[in-house]
């Protein structure tokens, strides 16, 4: 595995925890580097760091928050 990859992995903690958790993944980072792309997307999906996910996330805590307050009512 390159330095760079090595990088681009430890930039984000939660990459670098799935590493540790998944093994598997080192090994085909160490065998390909050029599969960092896919690795980094698998975690983002894994994780659900996307934008769409943290805008779906927001999007129910108001519906909660809106929930709760018709109920005080």
């Amino acid at each position: 595995m390159t330095i760079a990859t090595q990088m681009k992995i430890l930039n984000t903690s939660k990459h670098y925890q799935y590493l540790k958790d998944n093994s598997t993944w080192i090994k085909e980072l160490n065998r390909h580097d050029n599969n960092i792309d896919k690795f980094l997307e698998f975690t983002k999906d894994k994780y659900n760091l996307r934008m769409s996910d943290k805008i779906s996330d927001f999007v129910d805590n108001i519906d909660m928050i809106q929930k709760v307050l018709s109920v005080l009512k």
